[in-house]
């Protein structure tokens, strides 16, 4: 389009040339029209540089460009000079260019993909903050990103200003940045090494040879294989092999539900496996002897750490409300640490509850000590179970394992020899009564286990204030 409105020029013959540098500013050529001519020096590049080299530049000249910009568009800035006798070339393409006499703007229109605007929005909604890095104009960055979903006063920052500051300040700087403009390539790297100081996991995007060093700095460096290098490709972890990034905001989502998954796989093998611990413990104390023998808790592993937790370490989760808590919220606060502990405190306090109920109540009803052993057996299997199946109710793989776990165990108690092989004994209506009773009562403590340990949190100050100073 810009050849076709200058027209042909046949008698225009270059001597001498500068490539463009991002550090530069500007790309730079000497030669000389029809050939003979005066020796002309032409320069363009961005505004900002090109503009105040000029003498004599027209009032409206710095206006219209940040019109432009504002509206989006890419500018750059043509002028030249004509060289005075005994000038070189190469003399002049090494001097930062003056009196340069302003020839015009160049405006170009990089039109956004049209799934940007939904990539965006999927990224937001899925609690990943976008950042923009670009070479343009701040204005043209801003312009660009509104148009693509981010709001008004989206927060602008440009390289010169990082390159000023101290590594602090560059952090703080970027904490809250929405757009990153006149990036140099080599400030990309230090763009992504100042976000991961701010506390944030980064993830990269790129497709160029001069993104890889921020690309293998990141924590998730995401290559795009239609029309990327192969530096960009071999640097990153992730490599988009289409053209549509929208699979990014499937791949954030596919992740975060394998995290849950695993997250709940792990709640189910450490906290069942403490809520064990905790009743042996318990019936040891009450009891004098353990309550389970080590066949009957190596049986209580085989039931619930097997099947059942493998099917819920290769199901996601699939539910709307988990997705929307945490949306807005960093991998590792809304899937691990605090809310991984939660579950597996809850998780071992309503398998030791359901466990000791039924120990209890099979002693407090006729029937044999290995009649109570048994009763303890079933109900640690079936609250934990339970609370599997209640976790995961929408999936065919866990209720297939759950329910079957269950059967397999009914089946084990009921046959007499295999019975008496692990120290059991078949169970009549009454003591199945009372197992469904326990597993029912841990189930509902579960559901009351949230709102007793917020009432312990906020009443605890109060009552220590009134116990004694050694009990304290």
């Amino acid at each position: 389009a810009i050849l076709d409105a200058a027209g042909d020029d046949p008698g225009w013959t270059q001597e001498e040339g500068l490539p463009f540098e991002t550090s530069r500013g500007y790309a730079a050529a000497v030669g000389r029209e029809d050939g003979t001519g005066a020796a002309v020096l032409v320069v363009k590049g961005a505004p900002e540089t090109v503009l105040p080299a000029c003498a004599g530049l027209p009032d409206h000249a710095l206006e219209v460009a940040q019109r432009l910009a504002g509206a989006g568009l890419r500018i750059i800035a043509v002028a030249r000079r004509t060289l005075d006798t005994g000038e070189g070339a190469a003399d002049v393409l090494e001097r930062h260019p003056s009196e340069l006499e302003f020839t015009g703007l160049l405006a170009l229109a990089d039109v956004a993909r049209e799934t940007s605007p939904a990539l965006v929005r999927g990224l937001r909604e899925a609690g990943v903050r976008p950042v923009v890095l670009t070479g343009d104009h701040p204005q043209t960055a801003h312009a660009i990103a509104v148009d693509l979903g981010w709001p008004e006063d989206a927060v602008v920052v440009t390289g010169d200003e990082l390159a000023a500051a101290d590594r602090t300040a560059r952090s703080r700087m970027l904490r809250d940045a929405d757009v990153v403009a006149r990036v140099a390539p080599e400030q990309k790297l230090l763009v992504v090494e100042s976000l991961r100081d701010a506390g944030r996991v980064v993830g990269m995007v790129g497709d160029g040879a001069n993104d890889a060093a921020a690309i293998r700095a990141a924590d998730i460096g995401v290559g795009i294989s239609a029309r990327g290098s192969a530096a960009a490709r071999n640097a990153a972890d992730l490599v988009v092999t289409g053209d549509d990034l929208l699979v990014l905001v499937e791949a954030v989502r596919e992740g975060r539900a394998l995290w849950h998954s695993v997250a709940d796989a792990i709640a189910i093998l450490i906290g069942g496996n403490a809520g064990e611990v905790g009743f042996g413990i318990l019936g040891t104390v009450l009891g004098g002897a353990a309550p389970l023998s080590t066949r009957q808790m190596l049986l209580v592993n085989l039931f619930t750490d097997l099947f059942p937790a493998m099917a819920v370490a290769v199901t996601k989760t699939g539910d709307p409300e988990q997705e929307a808590a945490d949306a807005g919220a960093p991998l590792g606060t809304a899937v691990l640490g605090e809310p991984l502990i939660r579950q597996i405190r809850h998780r071992a306090l309503t398998t030791a509850l359901g466990a000791t109920a039924a120990w209890l109540l099979g002693r407090f009803t006729p029937g044999t000590r290995r009649r109570s052993t048994t009763m303890a057996l079933c109900a640690v299997v079936g609250t934990q179970l339970a609370q599997t199946l209640a976790d995961r109710r929408d999936s065919r793989l866990v209720q297939v394992t759950s329910l079957g776990s269950a059967a397999a165990l009914v089946a084990l108690v009921q046959t007499p020899g295999a019975s008496r092989l692990f120290g059991c004994t078949p169970l009549g209506p009454v003591a199945w009564t009372c197992v469904a009773a326990a597993i029912a009562l841990a189930l509902a403590g579960q559901r009351a286990l949230p709102g007793v340990e917020d009432a312990i949190v906020r009443y605890w100050p109060k009552a220590a204030e009134r116990l004694p100073r050694a009990v304290r």
